[in-house]
């Protein structure tokens, strides 16, 4: 049967800081009052025990048992279309929406299609800002949760988040493993630490998002981010007027060496006037 798992943080977690403790007290103090407590507690109605919390925390997780998947109402579709309708209007599997056809959107027809990108390959940008930057999840924190800890510190280049750039456009770019780089466009500009991989295609950068923001001038109009947080480069923009996704991952860039001396990262410093 498949399951689910709470589990506690690792123990290096543990130790990161006061308010991480703070957390935890506070979890011991709200029991089984708190709505997410009273989740966990229907599990006893359905013949599964679940710990207090000590027990929990000195096992260190708490599995639960999920549901079998049973195909959901594709798969009931599939059987008997008749008896199992799909909730569309016809019922059936529509690739045509007369619905989305009347919001007489412009990027959004009736029909998937393929439109061609604003700010990538072939667009009208890409002739001053050749290279695609990919804003990936980072694989050494959550978003940007413990930035400041030892995984995701560990991963730093020179202090600032790791940028991934093909051989190929290092080197007509004279970038070479380590150096500090400027990524900009016409939206903003930030530093990183240039990290040469073949695992990419020529043409594409990757800078996971996350850094922690650290504009070298917060009264700028278009401040540089010392500490290399992609979010100044990309669109803040939805994914079309129907959809509203994010479209923070994809943005056009250039990259060059920064020569200069590097501004220092104050991005976990505690602020003027803290204690």
């Amino acid at each position: 049967m498949p399951m689910w798992c709470f589990r506690r943080p690792s123990p290096w977690s543990a130790k990161i800081s006061v308010p991480l403790r703070a957390i935890l007290c506070w979890w011991r103090c709200i029991g089984r009052s708190h709505p997410l407590a009273r989740r966990a507690t229907i599990t006893l109605e359905r013949g599964i025990d679940t710990p207090d919390f000590n027990n929990f925390w000195e096992v260190g997780e708490l599995v639960l048992p999920t549901l079998t998947p049973n195909g959901g109402i594709v798969r009931a579709f599939r059987r008997d279309p008749d008896a199992a309708p799909l909730p569309t209007p016809s019922g059936k599997i529509e690739i045509w929406s007369a619905t989305i056809v009347s919001f007489g959107y412009a990027d959004c027809p009736g029909h998937p299609m393929w439109l061609p990108p604003s700010d990538g390959a072939g667009s009208p940008g890409a002739a001053r800002f050749p290279l695609q930057l990919v804003a990936n999840q980072p694989a050494t924190r959550l978003h940007s949760q413990l930035d400041f800890g030892i995984t995701s510190q560990a991963a730093k280049v020179a202090g600032r988040e790791p940028v991934r750039i093909h051989p190929r456009d290092a080197a007509v770019r004279n970038i070479r493993d380590g150096d500090i780089v400027r990524l900009y466009n016409d939206r903003g500009a930030c530093l990183a630490g240039a990290v040469l991989s073949e695992a990419l295609r020529p043409g594409v950068v990757q800078l996971a998002t996350g850094a922690w923001y650290d504009p070298d001038e917060p009264e700028a109009e278009k401040p540089l981010c010392v500490h290399g947080n992609p979010n100044v480069l990309t669109r803040d923009v939805g994914t079309s007027r129907l959809a509203q996704g994010c479209t923070g991952q994809l943005s056009l860039v250039e990259i060059e060496r920064y020569d200069r001396p590097p501004p220092p990262v104050k991005a976990f410093d505690p602020p003027p006037g803290a204690a």
